[in-house]
């Protein structure tokens, strides 16, 4: 039973509306540690301050809570799809600062809550009824027009900045009415700032005389033709439909359906060192002094922020292995936690025997604090660098217990306080998880490098050190050796591992220094903090849980692969007229060019025929040899590649294969996989949609596939204005027998699979600005016959023209091109002459287009674990523009709704497309049926 009723007193506080009064109240502000924007964070930190402090008397509030918009997709999109249409794109600097204005409410501990679907003023509305229902009293804090509604009968609203409250009289004096008729008045009124429409050419002030005459909206409307103006009469039973509508829109839902009660929001005293430690955070060192005196508490130090080094001072300050501590003991290692905690941050990096981190075993770390001031914690050395003949496999003396150096090492790595910044921290993290060490609270100068620089060059240490710091790091390559002398980095010397180790942290550091900072400057923050960052715990979760395998059908493949090869072989030998070495390129030059006289041979500087698969696949349009050599490739690929290198890629502990994604790994934003590399599998071909047979659920789970449908045309559709593309998305129409029917005059009745598949080739490849040569490739047809098709695309479609040739100029003004969500891909080739020149202009047009789509794939992937959270579910794998999930057998209608839910909203709030993104959902036992 509920404890709220008489005598309790709740506060309902608005919180988007302290967000930008905060922000616009203020000068931009950021932390002077790494560059964040926090202007909007300690308006809103002062705000909650001065409101509690300003309700401690005897009306004080007994019940309080802060609500918040979760997103900008409701129920009220679904009814309007205009609705708040008309509404600015958030400024870039308030993007990242959002969620800390949630962790803000928190750290005062007010309850916080938002409801996806829903906006802040239906939970408000909700909230309000129940408390008045159960006899207690409400005070909204908002000067919110649409929250009048609910004044009365206990219910009242404040405006904090003038400290002024709104009843029953104030309402009447906004609106002329009551506030049980706000809403008839708001509906015939419209609203342009949330796009309501309301009633052409109706007012407020209007609006309200006419329903104080009429006593209500549906009376009005159904007596509007007694109505003396002609003009106002025909407007209402014109637009009756609308303004119905209106109505619907403004009238908030009293019946939001909460997964908390009014006992939830109890007032509670803030706990001084979570909230003192949330202002550190923040660096807001006013705000720490009052409140420390306020709560009777020690306020903490902020030190002096290493950010302020001049870029000058970091670049000039020398590399000295020398002064690099070796840390042994638990007390030398008590130290540099100290000094972490005393600066809020850590470099950390790891030393493993391998590449791969399900299998690598920890070495030794490296931390460091300060630019110049590093150390390294030997912990797995082995006795020598090579084994006895008795294979001795003894430790190394003068080393930490490795249990020991985690013991001390684990609460500071799993304390969201302390900032852990790392280079490529995704391997890190995967390694720590192994020993039990939740790596939280991460910045990566890998990612910084990749947000700002993507496409300008590469993101790895040596290359960010030699080109930001003018320093070559210490090369590996010698300390491990190569070929079969080569050893693991546990068979190093410990002080020659000291002085390479320790340094890598102070890179680190050093380009954290630089490049935190820039972000903000170059704009691009929020893609940092939004697609970059918040994506390294989602691929360690994905990559460490990885996908079962099955090694029995591989094997089967493999060998029926085997068997179709030779076929092909014995095929391709009698097209020849002889038996030759297909795995032999200069034996089948001859075959080509000398023998068979095909046009188009080139010799290179070996005097050998050049045979790559860009020459076959111009024969494959004329000859059938080349095409069955095309053919023989690809199986001969699949099953080296695939059906042999998956077996053994199956981890003898989990007996799944865990792949790992390069979020670096393509300058457009899409993801890489590698060892194994799960999305370059075929999947246009019978033979490589077979792979993925054998890609298996576990017993009693299946695998649940959602694919986003088309998306890159949807975006073309929207960036480049094609209104017959957006129509044909939004009635639902095959998107590629269209576009046959628009380029070939076929009526879509007597469209043939033959016609629609060179449409769909068409689409896809004008993205990728494809040329006739490259059509003619990808469909085996004449050059001049695929230029025709290409020309007549773009009299069809003038638009993309348009976009194609200002995506071109802006890159060679500007030097990169974007995404919708503000990625800067970098086109440092966009100028250049000669063959490259054509490649550059196309990864240009192409890179905002599937930059985009990449975009929001990283979004949904970011939202997807705490959507799914409390499911039987796991997300195990991306490609491209699919999601693959494992969930129990009867969990899969919840995962495909919710899953789907998210993928087709990750655009918003950010990006409103012209076009709705519609995602695919497949299961199956095992990929290939659920794809």
């Amino acid at each position: 039973m509920s404890n709220f009723g008489k005598g309790c007193h709740l506060h309902l506080i608005d919180g988007s509306a302290f967000i930008f009064r905060a922000y616009h109240a203020l000068p931009p502000l950021t932390r002077k540690s790494d560059g964040l924007p926090i202007g909007a964070v300690s308006g809103f930190c002062n705000m909650l301050q001065k409101y509690v402090e300003g309700n401690d008397g005897p009306d004080a509030p007994t019940h309080v809570a802060v609500i918040f918009d979760k997103g900008s997709h409701t129920f009220r999109n679904d009814l309007y799809d205009l609705y708040k249409a008309n509404r600015e794109a958030m400024p870039e600097d308030l993007r990242p600062q959002m969620p800390l204005t949630r962790e803000a409410t928190k750290a005062f501990n007010i309850a916080c809550k938002e409801l996806e679907g829903y906006e802040a003023d239906d939970i408000i509305a909700t909230l309000a009824v129940q408390a008045r229902e159960a006899g207690g009293r409400v005070t909204i804090v908002s000067s919110d027009k649409d929250l009048m509604q609910l004044v009365g009968g206990g219910v009242e609203m404040l405006d904090a900045m003038k400290n002024k409250r709104i009843d029953r009289d104030g309402v009447i004096e906004k609106f002329g009415v009551g506030p049980e008729r706000v809403v008839d008045v708001q509906a015939l009124a419209g609203d342009s700032v949330d796009n309501v429409p309301g009633a052409p050419g109706i007012g407020v002030k209007t609006a309200a005389l006419l329903i104080n005459e009429y006593g209500d909206l549906e009376t009005l409307l159904d007596r509007a033709g007694e109505i003396k103006q002609p003009k106002r009469r025909q407007t209402l039973i014109e637009k009756r439909d609308q303004i119905e509508l209106s109505k619907k829109l403004v009238q908030l839902d009293e019946n939001t359906p909460l997964d908390f009660n009014l006992d939830d929001l109890e007032v509670q005293d803030p706990d001084p060192e979570t909230l003192l430690g949330f202002l550190a955070e923040m660096e807001f060192r006013t705000l720490i002094k009052r409140i420390a005196d306020k709560l009777g508490a020690e306020a903490p130090v902020i030190a002096d922020a290493p950010m302020q080094v001049e870029v000058e001072e970091v670049e000039a300050l020398p590399f000295d292995a020398s002064k690099y501590e070796c840390v042994r003991d638990v007390v030398a290692l008590q130290n540099w936690v100290d000094r972490a905690y005393e600066t809020g941050w850590i470099a950390v990096d790891t030393e493993t025997t391998g590449l791969n981190e399900m299998i690598a075993d920890l070495v030794g770390i490296s931390l460091c604090v300060k630019a110049g001031e590093a150390c390294y914690i030997p912990l797995t050395h082995r006795a020598s660098a090579t084994d006895d003949l008795f294979g001795s496999d003894d430790l190394a003396d003068g080393q930490m217990p490795l249990e020991d150096a985690l013991a001390l090492l684990k609460p500071m790595f799993e304390d969201p306080s302390i900032l852990k910044i790392g280079q490529n921290m995704k391997y890190d993290a995967k390694i720590f998880a192994r020993y039990g060490v939740n790596v939280v609270s991460i910045d990566d100068t890998m990612l910084m490098s990749y947000a700002m620089h993507g496409g300008e060059h590469g993101h790895g240490m040596d290359t960010l050190s030699e080109r930001y710091l003018s320093h070559t790091p210490i090369p590996i390559k010698p300390l491990l050796g190569s070929g079969k002398s080569a050893i693991t980095f546990d068979k190093v010397a410990i002080d020659e591992a000291t002085a390479y180790a320790a340094e890598d942290a102070d890179i680190t550091l050093r380009l954290w220094q630089l490049f935190k900072p820039q972000l903000h400057q170059v704009q691009v923050t929020t893609v940092y903090e939004t697609l970059e960052r918040p994506l390294v715990p989602v691929l360690k979760e994905m990559e460490m849980h990885g996908i079962k395998v099955d090694r029995d059908v591989l094997s089967r493949m493999s060998n029926a692969f085997a068997q179709k090869m030779a076929g092909l072989e014995a095929e391709i030998h009698e097209l020849a007229g002889e038996n030759f070495n297909l795995g032999s390129p200069a034996q089948l030059g001859e075959i080509l060019f000398d023998k068979m006289g095909l046009e188009g041979g080139k010799k290179g500087k070996t005097g050998k025929y050049s045979t790559g698969a860009d020459v076959l696949e111009d024969l494959a349009t004329e000859h059938e040899l080349p095409r069955r050599v095309l053919d023989w490739r690809q199986l001969s690929k699949l099953k080296s590649t695939y059906t042999d290198a998956l077996q053994t890629h199956i981890n003898p502990d989990t007996g799944r294969v865990h792949t790992s994604y390069s979020i670096t790994g393509a300058n457009t934003g899409r993801l890489a996989s590698t060892d194994p590399n799960l999305q370059n599998i075929p999947v246009r071909t019978e033979e490589g949609r077979r792979i993925r047979e054998a890609f298996i659920a576990e017993p009693g789970n299946v695998l649940v596939s959602l694919d986003y449908s088309q998306i890159e045309l949807r975006i073309l559709a929207h960036i480049a204005g094609i209104d017959a593309l957006k129509q044909a998305f939004a009635d639902g129409l095959d998107i590629h027998a269209m576009t046959a029917s628009e380029m070939f005059d076929v009526p879509l009745d007597e469209m043939t699979p033959d016609i629609r598949r060179q449409a769909k080739a068409i689409n896809f490849g004008v993205i990728y600005g494809i040329s006739g040569f490259g059509l003619a490739r990808n469909l085996r047809i004449p050059r001049a016959e695929a230029q025709g098709f290409i020309d007549r695309y773009f009299e069809r479609f003038p638009g993309i023209r348009a976009y194609m040739d200002d995506t071109i100029a802006f890159a060679k003004e500007q030097g990169y091109v974007q995404t919708l969500f503000g990625r800067k891909i970098h086109t440092p080739e966009i100028n250049a002459k000669g063959p490259h020149a054509g490649f550059s202009r196309r990864a240009a047009i192409n890179a905002p287009i599937q930059g985009t789509a990449a975009d929001v794939i990283r979004r949904a992937m970011v939202r997807m674990p705490d959507a799914i959270e409390g499911l039987p579910a796991k997300m195990l794998l991306q490609v491209h523009d699919e999601l693959l999930f494992e969930v129990s057998e009867d969990g899969v209608d919840q995962l495909i709704d919710v899953a789907r839910d998210v993928m087709e909203g990750a655009s918003d709030p950010a990006v409103k497309l012209d076009v709705k993104l519609d995602v695919d959902a497949g299961r199956g036992a095992n990929w290939a049926e659920a794809h």
